[in-house]
């Protein structure tokens, strides 16, 4: 037995205000990565478990190019974006932009870091070892 007065609500879990994707976008202007959350127009955060599962699915390109170019590489983004207009091959790797910041960072602690790269001729080939 009820006394009393009872409320009634609606709840309005409706899927048009729920869904959200993402092709391009905001990216943060620190980090250079996507911004998050749907009131930003962000993208979907890959977390740590998420890559994982890549790495033991043996999926390396695309994690490559998912934490990399889509990711915080500000020159490969422009450079993807021109390979896939030209139609041509995938491009090289670059150095994030979080690196980038990390370095910074330890520059602003009176650490110096330097970033030594090696010619394509001098890198080994994979299994040659």
């Amino acid at each position: 037995v009820t006394v009393g007065y009872i409320y009634m609500l609606k709840l309005s879990h409706l899927v048009d205000d729920k869904i959200h994707a993402r092709s391009i976008g905001p990216y943060s202007l620190i980090t250079q990565q996507p911004l998050g959350g749907k009131a930003q127009f962000g993208g979907q955060r890959f977390g740590e478990m998420e890559v994982w599962a890549l790495e033991a699915y043996g999926a390396a390109y695309i994690l490559q190019e998912l934490l990399t170019a889509k990711s915080d590489d500000v020159y490969g983004r422009a450079k993807i974006y021109e390979a896939i207009v030209k139609g041509e091959a995938a491009i090289e790797p670059g150095v994030p932009e979080s690196f980038n910041v990390l370095v910074r960072e330890l520059q602003s602690l009176c650490l110096d870091v330097e970033l030594i790269k090696k010619p394509k001729e001098q890198l080994a080939p994979v299994g040659a070892e």
